[in-house]
């Protein structure tokens, strides 16, 4: 196999020049977008989730608490706040001024929009909604607490004479002020069933924008997991199998890792669950409870496995492809699932072979892609019990009828 090295400096020759291929003529697949707006390089997905049974309205408790600012970062300090660090410092969300106009409204009164967390057994908090809010506060009153650079005032719009500020620099009434203020925060309460909590926060919007299944995954489920997702989605292999074209801005490439996770761990043909979300969220907790010699073990077949389908499927790795169309599609979730855990499973031999046999796993692909129900088990409803299983074996299906051949 060729080194990470190599592996970006491949990359460099295999920039995306599409992210869109035809299904009929003149039909796009649909994809998910980033924060600005834009192609996040992976295709919308329906996983067609239901829930089967009602909630029991007496397991949910939610409370309304007001603590302080001071309150709130005494918590911080403490680490009884879980800010999920990595989960708010993308690029270009909130800038120098935007969070100066925050501390701006602090100081003018303006109540704050309200904080959502949610209670852990341990009795800290696990922020969902407003972790920049408090991030910025933090980064302004005490920047040690989150090992962040000291926030300096800039571009205040009614408070002109404070900027360049500090929060040592500001008038003592000022600073007390600030601490003092009270922040709305509804609390799940840690009775509550982890899916009911889930369901909740998926119905909340980060200034009008739905939180992503994977951020909140991130955001309410703490552990080692979320350090080794993003090993596995910002490593070269993982670049290179998908051309650089999945954005991290909404945690998809890591939803990808964690699906590869999940299925590498439970065998698909056991998968026997519609609560496909659920089944992910288990399998992080699983991961959070692995040895380093586990994680390593499928950190090995992860890159295996990266290494293969960009080998055998080049350009067109978790993609869907049609005949007579060129242009590439964006990646696809299912396909990642069903082309990685299938070749980590394979040894390296057989990955040799497949890799001389290239041509032939694509004849069969496009094959397979005619099949309306493979594309059907790879486009909608694609949590369903059914679904998974027919994916799985049919990929399985062509590696071995070309290894045989």
């Amino acid at each position: 196999m060729t080194g990470a090295g190599d592996a970006e400096r491949r990359t460099e020759q295999h920039m995306p020049e599409g992210l869109f291929a035809l299904e009929e003529p003149g039909t796009e697949l649909p994809v998910e977008l980033d924060d600005g707006g834009r192609s996040s390089g992976v295709e919308s997905e329906d996983i067609g989730e239901r829930i089967d049974s009602p909630f029991d309205p007496d397991k949910i408790e939610v409370q309304t608490r007001t603590p302080t600012v001071g309150l709130l970062l005494n918590r911080i300090r403490r680490d009884t706040i879980d800010l999920a660090p990595d989960f708010q410092r993308r690029a270009g969300i909130w800038t120098v001024k935007a969070q100066s106009r925050l501390i701006e409204s602090l100081l003018l009164r303006i109540t704050l929009p309200t904080l959502y967390a949610a209670e852990g057994d341990d009795d800290s908090w696990a922020i969902v909604d407003g972790v920049q809010r408090l991030s910025t506060i933090a980064r302004f009153v005490d920047p040690e607490a989150i090992d962040a650079e000291p926030l300096r005032l800039t571009g205040l719009e009614y408070l002109t004479e404070f900027n360049g500020y500090t929060f040592s620099d500001l008038p003592v009434r000022l600073q007390t002020r600030i601490e003092e203020t009270e922040l709305v925060v509804l609390l799940i309460r840690r009775g509550t069933p982890e899916e009911v909590k889930f369901n909740i926060f998926a119905r909340i919007n980060t200034g009008g924008r739905p939180l992503t299944r994977q951020e909140l995954r991130h955001a309410l489920i703490p552990g080692r997991a979320r350090s080794f997702l993003f090993e596995l989605a910002n490593s070269a292999w993982f670049r290179e199998a998908t051309s650089c074209s999945v954005s991290p801005d909404r945690m998809s490439d890591r939803e990808m890792c964690l699906r590869f996770l999940a299925f590498s761990l439970n065998p698909p043909e056991t998968y026997a669950t519609q609560d496909f979300d659920g089944f992910l969220r288990s399998a992080m907790h699983t991961v959070n409870s692995l040895s380093d010699q586990e994680l390593r073990r499928l950190h090995a077949h992860f890159e295996q496995a990266m290494f293969g389908a960009d080998q055998i499927f080049e350009e067109h790795a978790f993609r869907k492809r049609f005949r007579d169309y060129s242009r590439r599609s964006p990646v696809n979730k299912a396909l990642f699932e069903i082309e990685s855990v299938n070749l980590a499973r394979r040894s390296a031999s057989e990955i040799g072979i497949l890799i001389d046999r290239r041509s032939a796993v694509a004849d069969e692909f496009m094959d397979l892609m005619d099949d309306p129900d493979f594309v059907n088990a790879v486009s909608a409803g694609t949590g369903d019990i059914a679904k998974v299983k027919l994916r799985f074996r049919e990929m399985d299906r062509i590696f071995q009828e070309v290894l045989d051949a």
